[in-house]
């Protein structure tokens, strides 16, 4: 073999090592935002200040996310050992959920401050207490979503019989959109130390990362702000607090994980945690 010819493999596998490295780092598989948005800096930003790209509306103050739940079927859901992945982080076990109502978006500053000065509509509001923003989802007639719900809405197909519930065939899936490719347009997450972005402030648009949606047509449940959730064994007012989906501060993938969860202190607020409410039929 020449020089030459050497010199070009050498290089071609050189190529295919860094682009392979960058997909495993989350940093490829095209643009991070969607139609409509466009990228600045660490953000997803609405292009045209005029016009609201779906799934965001127009409203008084500018675009927000449009008020909107998902239907959750009665579920019945394995996690652990069907999941090499899952071993020794998550206790194998069988969540059975109701049916019930969730939030398609995150809340957003929109929603949760209004029109007041200095917030932007369409970010996903985060530093709440968990008890603030259970007051907040009770005031809409809802409450927060417990972990088990969370994770079946998730993690679960879109569809599932209340039929099938006395036999849980179906497993939690690694992420909302699937199995695999933790990539930057499928969620915002890595925006402080990489490996999306660096030096974020907080949380991107809500709805600006469509491909990562889960199944059945939910937001952002892995990275941007992580969520609030009732928690088995903790009640409203405890200190300890669990919070699900990872966030924007997120550096790996694991931590945007169905099963993943943040313990930490529910009083006060974490830059890191938003939430989502849900309702009871």
């Amino acid at each position: 073999m020449s020089r030459a010819v050497a010199f070009g493999t050498v290089v071609a596998a050189l190529g295919v090592s860094i682009a392979l490295a960058s997909a495993l780092r989350g940093r490829s598989d095209g643009a991070r935002c969607a139609a409509g948005f466009v990228h600045v800096g660490t953000r997803c930003l609405v292009a045209n200040a005029g016009l609201c790209p779906p799934p965001l509306v127009k409203t008084s103050y500018g675009c927000d996310a449009p008020d909107t739940r998902v239907s959750i079927a009665e579920t019945m859901l394995a996690i652990g050992p069907s999941d090499w992945e899952s071993e020794g982080l998550v206790g194998a076990r069988t969540i059975h959920v109701n049916a019930f109502e969730i939030d398609a978006f995150e809340v957003t500053e929109g929603h949760y401050f209004g029109i007041a000065s200095g917030h932007d509509g369409v970010r996903a509001a985060r530093g709440m207490s968990r008890d603030d923003a259970e007051a907040f989802c009770a005031s809409r007639g809802g409450r927060l979503p417990s972990e088990d719900e969370w994770i079946v809405a998730a993690a679960a197909p879109t569809t599932t019989a209340p039929a099938a519930v006395s036999n849980a065939s179906s497993y939690a899936s690694r992420y909302p959109w699937g199995e695999t490719g933790a990539v930057c347009r499928r969620a915002a997450w890595g925006l402080l130390r990489g490996p999306c972005a660096t030096g974020a402030d907080g949380p991107d648009t809500v709805g600006s990362h469509p491909d990562g949606d889960s199944r059945s047509g939910i937001h952002d449940l892995s990275g941007n702000v992580a969520e609030w959730v009732r928690a088995a064994g903790l009640e409203q007012g405890d200190n300890a607090a669990v919070a699900k989906g990872g966030s924007w501060q997120s550096s790996l993938a694991s931590e945007l994980r169905t099963w993943a969860r943040i313990e930490i202190p529910g009083r006060p607020g974490d830059p890191r945690v938003g939430f989502r409410c849900a309702y009871s039929p």
